[in-house]
């Protein structure tokens, strides 16, 4: 509930402050004496966009703020979602600066426009005649229907559901497209795959393929120089081997004498130990060498494989061959288990969807079964606001497709005369008749749910004498389980009041004010008089006045 209320430099307002209580309080006030800016302030606390004209004295900031009474509203969740600190006493500032900008806060924590008005949705509700095309709007109707079906549960089970049905089928979808543009592709795939496979990739095979290349392609001439090089080592007339082993020995003669002729000597020696090796090494090779025509083409081919490759995949070494026959091998393996996955979240979707029709049955059989009693309680109610013959037919018609709310079409039909046509309500109901009808809705709703602060601004305008007087039993009713302001200029709907409030223009040094202040008993008696009656308050308007009261 609204416990408390600040306007400072706001229109008219130099500095108001005012606190409210609970029960049905009454705001009254001549026209233009500044119930619209009462209005205006409390719109800016819900989160409506600023105008720098609103500001009084354009040279200091516009501050509006508001106390609200939360600790039965459950809104601890959602200050949660929002990061805000909860506070059960919970204050919304705005301010307005001289520049333009503006400034929210919740708590004493900065927010956005949206958080205001994801918040104020909870707290209050600014209810004027022609708010009343709300009533046409499927999405209220539903929110009405299922409050007195008690769906909130189903509800959110049903909305967590579609989330992931949603969610599921949109994957669904991408790898169907997926799989129709892999299919396209598979062919080309799995043919660049093999001609990899095939060509039995080893990472340095290219530099061992190209040196064995070299050698069968070269082997007489390989042949020619190790048998020179093997025959200059070897000659017995003029072979290094003969010839160091010769100095060997004359040297091995010397090494008695001194230390430095021992010394050549085991040089010359190493020297004859490394030319043996040599020696053995080049007969190694020689009887390794032999021609061979057809391992020379299975090495060429190999290298023409190799290089028509590298060539079609711009790529200059094995490594990167390998790379994207691995690539391509992941591609061809997902393409050909697309399948299994597609069949996998298609079961996934198919137990997700019969989930959803049994909350989605749910909600219909809940809706279908407190439909009656709604249209039984709308006639009562409308029956004593002056609306006899008011009727209505309220249908539900199933729909293929999973809506925001269930599987169910609404149609919110409605006649306002004895044997009449059922209509639209927004064709069917005069402006008038909508009001009361949204009245009867919230008494409605009162009682199932716990509903924010209402204020009813003049929804009683061209409402008769009786019929004000049952709105007004209608709105306290209400009261005893919510707060509930209405703006009136109907006698007969101010005196019903817990608290009246009068709202007043003042003139101080030759500037108009708007004030707002609580009415007295004695006050009330005069305020409604003059309600009756006009200025000049007639003795019989006095003991009316206090008749209503009474």
């Amino acid at each position: 509930m609204l416990t408390t209320l600040t306007i400072k430099n706001y229109a008219l307002i130099d500095d108001l402050q005012v606190s409210f209580n609970n029960g049905l309080t009454i705001i009254t006030g001549e026209t233009g004496a500044g119930k619209s800016i009462l209005l205006g302030g409390l719109s800016l606390i819900l989160g409506k966009r600023a105008d720098l004209s609103t500001i009084k004295d354009t040279s200091k900031k516009c501050v509006i703020e508001a106390t609200f009474d939360i600790a039965n509203y459950n809104l601890k969740s959602l200050f949660k979602t929002e990061d805000l600190d909860y506070e059960a006493l919970t204050i919304i500032r705005r301010e307005i600066l001289p520049s333009g900008k503006s400034r929210a806060f919740i708590n004493d924590t900065p927010v956005n426009l949206n958080s205001l008005q994801v918040l104020g949705e909870h707290l209050l509700d600014i209810h004027s005649q022609h708010q009343t095309l709300q009533l046409t709007n499927d999405i209220f109707q539903f929110q009405v229907i299922d409050a007195l079906a008690k769906n909130e549960t189903v509800l959110e089970s049903y909305s967590a559901k579609l989330s992931q049905f949603k969610t599921l089928k949109s994957e669904l979808v991408m790898l169907q497209n997926i799989k129709a543009e892999a299919i396209k592709e598979l062919d080309y795939n799995t043919f660049l795959l093999k001609e990899l496979e095939d060509a039995k990739l080893i990472d340095g095979d290219l530099e061992v393929l190209e040196a064995e290349y070299e050698t069968l392609n070269n082997i007489e001439e390989i042949k020619d120089k190790l048998s020179a090089s093997h025959q200059l080592l070897s000659s017995d007339d003029i072979g290094v081997i003969t010839s160091l082993t010769e100095i060997k020995n004359q040297l091995s003669k010397l090494t008695s004498y001194a230390p430095h002729y021992n010394s050549i000597y085991e040089r010359v020696n190493s020297s004859l130990i490394e030319l043996d090796d040599i020696f053995a090494d080049i007969e190694n090779l020689q009887s390794q060498l032999e021609a061979d025509p057809n391992r020379l083409d299975v090495v060429n081919s190999k290298l023409q494989v190799l290089h028509n490759l590298f060539q079609k995949h711009q790529v200059s070494v094995i490594a990167e061959l390998i790379s994207i026959r691995d690539t391509l091998s992941n591609k061809v393996f997902e393409t050909e288990n697309l399948d299994a996955t597609l069949s996998k979240k298609e079961t996934e979707l198919e137990s997700l969807k019969k989930q959803l029709e049994k909350d989605a049955f749910k909600l219909n059989t809940n809706r279908v079964k407190i439909i009656p009693q709604l249209i039984v309680q709308l006639k009562e109610i409308l029956s004593t606001l002056g609306m006899p013959n008011a009727n209505f037919k309220i249908e539900l018609k199933p729909s293929d497709a999973f809506l925001f709310n269930g599987t169910d079409e609404l149609q919110f039909l409605f006649s306002a005369n004895k044997g009449g046509s059922f209509n639209e309500l927004k064709k069917a109901a005069s402006g008038g008749e909508l009001s009361r009808i949204m009245l009867a809705i919230k008494l409605i709703l009162s009682k199932y749910i716990q509903l924010p602060t209402i204020m009813f601004d003049e929804i009683d305008t061209g409402v008769s004498g009786e019929v004000s007087n049952k709105m007004a039993a209608t709105m306290q009713q209400m009261s005893k389980t919510m707060q509930v302001f209405t703006i009136t200029h109907l006698p007969q709907i101010a005196a019903k009041g817990d608290t009246h409030y009068k709202v007043y223009k003042e003139d101080v040094d030759n500037r108009t004010h708007t004030q707002l202040k609580q009415l007295t008993s004695e006050e009330r008696i005069v305020e409604i008089a003059q309600m009756l009656g006009g200025v000049n308050i007639s003795t019989s308007a006095i003991a009316h006045a206090k008749q209503l009261l009474n």
